[in-house]
């Protein structure tokens, strides 16, 4: 697949990144010459300095040729104008923005992106996404990672295995057997840096990562089966009143529960317009470094500090603090990769990576076959796949234990006609059946053949 890249920062670097790894052709443009430098430094991709819009350098990085273009600047505007020259001069089939601005995102304006006005295939809210994944975090707080699947029927977590771990040193295999009726699948381990996948004479081991596809609706039971009963934050304090700490919230107003938050905004104007946004949230104006304000916020009493400021280290540097001062957890708000391996022993219970959300929200439009959504694990060292069965599909018929699965892959659940399936070694897969699995990166490409329309098909 021939790809063009608009933006070379860090998101546009690690989509970039995970495409070159499959040997997909990519180009990617910049106006800075020193982030192209990196690129071509780096990566086996073309660079091209100039702007992301402009025909005359979308014609040099092969748009005439390109299946799709990622639009991923900075600047919206920089992004849509690039989807529609792609559209209007090169005819490119598959264009995808990033779009932050919730203005052009509100719902009775949505029929701007359609293919008579600005046509944009796919477009990306970071915010957006971010904020969801947060929300999904603070509502369960003993899962490392939470994403769903299926309709939201379907969730995969990430659970950590601490010493005091009830299922430690136990066969997976009997784990099944002591809890017949619950619909939890380990499909795959990280353990001392490893990740691969289980089988059922396996052992789950202290430090271990553990993760398990199960239902929505098993997924407290599954923490509490791993020994993680940990209760839900009735009182959070977020620093950061940006786009990501507006929407998570207005989401906790939303919910009409009893959870009050307070928010430290660093800039005045920001604080004032979030204090007339907000009806039941406490808006306080300053430094969340400052241990005063944090003090007056009530950090010691406080169940959970959410860090979602635009600067990692006062991300991480807040968070440090806040349980310092009595904040009983915290969540992390990181964008530099390089931060994610020493988080923990900095003293931070959970981080989100925005890089990660939006390469995820890519590759489900970049993966061939009915894929219908992606996950990215651990920096592309596995994916979480939701994939629609065709008829034509090797997994379609025999009973799975007849299918001759790749090494590196393991079905987590199925879901038909409403229901979610434990798989079995006596489960058949039927046409239009979705199918989570979890994939490691080696194994990724096979997965994407089993559910790719054969052309013996026609």
């Amino acid at each position: 697949m021939k790809v063009i890249i608009c933006g070379a920062g860090q998101v546009g670097f690690g989509i970039a990144e995970r495409l070159a790894a499959e040997q997909n052709d990519v180009s990617v443009i910049d106006t800075s010459p020193e982030l192209i430098r990196a690129v071509r430094d780096t990566l086996d991709v073309r660079g091209f300095v100039g702007h992301g819009a402009h025909p005359d350098v979308l014609a040099s990085a092969g748009a005439s040729e390109a299946d799709m273009i990622i639009a991923v600047t900075l600047f919206d505007e920089v992004n849509m104008v690039a989807c529609q020259v792609a559209h209007s001069l090169f005819n490119v089939p598959t264009k995808i923005a990033r779009i932050r601005s919730q203005s052009y995102l509100q719902t009775h304006y949505m029929d701007l992106f359609s293919r008579d006005h600005l046509p944009i295939d796919v477009i990306i809210s970071p915010e957006v996404e971010v904020g969801e994944m947060v929300m999904r975090r603070i509502a369960l707080p003993g899962a490392t990672d939470v994403v769903s699947f299926a309709d939201d029927k379907v969730s995969m977590v990430a659970i950590e295995c601490l010493e005091e771990c009830p299922v430690i040193n136990t066969p997976l295999a009997q784990l099944t057997e002591l809890f017949p009726d619950l619909p939890s699948t380990v499909v795959g381990v990280s353990r001392e840096g490893k990740l691969f996948i289980p089988h059922s004479g396996d052992q789950l081991m202290a430090g271990d990562l553990a993760y398990v596809v199960t239902t929505k609706d098993q997924v407290r039971r599954t923490l509490g089966l791993f020994g993680h009963e940990e209760r839900e934050a009735t009182r959070i304090v977020i620093a950061g009143g940006g786009n990501i700490g507006l929407y998570v919230s207005r989401a906790m107003e939303k919910k009409q529960s009893r959870t009050k938050v307070k928010v430290i905004e660093n800039t005045r104007e920001r604080a004032v317009a979030l204090a007339d946004k907000l009806r039941r949230t406490v808006v306080l104006h300053g430094s969340a470094l400052d241990q005063k304000l944090l003090l007056e916020a009530d950090i010691q009493h406080a169940d959970l500090m959410v860090a979602l400021t635009n600067d990692d280290q006062v991300n991480i540097l807040s968070s440090v603090i806040a349980k310092r001062l009595g904040c009983r957890s915290n969540l992390v708000l990181i964008n530099n990769p390089t931060y994610h391996d020493f988080a923990k022993t900095l003293g931070i219970d959970a981080h989100v990576n925005p890089r990660s959300v939006t390469i995820s929200k890519v590759l489900q439009h970049v993966r061939r076959g009915r894929i219908r959504a992606v996950h990215n694990i651990q920096r592309g060292a596995a994916e979480v796949i939701e994939a629609e069965a065709l008829e034509t599909s090797p997994l379609v018929g025999p009973p799975l234990s007849e299918v001759e699965f790749p090494d590196g892959m393991r079905i987590g659940a199925v879901y038909r006609d409403g229901a979610v399936i434990k798989p079995s070694g006596s489960l058949k897969i039927k046409p239009k059946d979705r199918v989570v699995i979890f994939a490691l990166e080696s194994a990724v490409r096979q997965v994407e053949q089993m559910f790719r329309v054969s052309l013996e098909f026609f």
